[in-house]
């Protein structure tokens, strides 16, 4: 079973992610086990979660002493360290890819620290050897979003909880970007299905498939599209 660990301070913004849809489906199969952790459980009498920081600045930082106490709990039972993956959300970290869903889907745990206010205590992520990653170049009121998005993203390509059919041509694969997708009615607001994925030929629907795929990568983000094989085109 894949094992997820989220540590919060609004563990109830996650309710919906984990118990409706895909996730939700996932738990009840017992795909994966989601296990939120809030953050003020650890903390002593009269002890904050967060103080203001060293060499002064807006803001709270999230303090070391806690999370500690909190990864440490998790960490007792967790998954070995080469079997699993720890984040923290920020602001500040590499963007999360695709490539990162399928490299942590792979694992047998994952384990994401929820950033807050103006973020957390450097000392944890080097302690733990945390990874730091962001989820676009924005900024959130706290690191909840960003951690639904990577579990969802993560949990989606984990073994048994989708079919392996509904992976092999989504977006951010091999062939790029996914291109444009139809249904019922075959005209709507004038404009046609294109005449190809009604024909019932399913080679030519396969390359038009690739075609718009390629097209729309080149579009929108051609930093997707594979680089050129030099073999293929020797100097001259």
């Amino acid at each position: 079973m894949f094992r997820v660990d989220v540590v919060t301070l609004f563990p109830e913004m996650f309710a919906p992610l984990i118990g409706l849809s895909i996730l939700g489906r996932a738990q009840e199969r017992g795909v994966v086990d989601v296990r939120l952790h809030n953050l003020l459980d650890v903390l002593g009498h009269g002890e904050r979660a967060d103080d203001r920081p060293y060499g002064g600045g807006p803001g709270m930082i999230l303090r070391a002493e806690p999370l500690a106490r909190m990864l440490e709990t998790i960490l007792a039972d967790a998954a070995p360290p080469e079997r699993r993956a720890l984040l923290v959300t920020s602001a500040a970290g590499r963007t999360f890819t695709q490539a990162d869903a399928q490299a942590f889907a792979a694992l047998e745990q994952l384990v994401v620290v929820c950033g807050r206010y103006e973020g957390v205590d450097q000392r944890v992520i080097e302690a733990y050897g945390a990874q730091e990653l962001s989820l676009g170049d924005f900024v959130l009121t706290g690191g909840e979003i960003p951690a639904m998005a990577f579990v969802d993203a993560t949990v989606r390509l984990v073994d048994g909880t989708l079919n392996e059919a509904s992976l092999e041509t989504e977006s951010y694969g091999p062939e790029g970007l996914e291109g444009p997708s139809y249904t019922r009615p075959p005209t709507f607001a004038g404009i046609d299905v294109p005449a190809v994925l009604l024909s019932g030929d399913h080679a030519k629907i396969a390359a038009w498939r690739r075609e718009e795929s390629r097209r729309r990568t080149a579009e929108r983000r051609p930093d997707l599209l594979p680089a050129p094989d030099p073999l293929r085109f020797p100097k001259r």
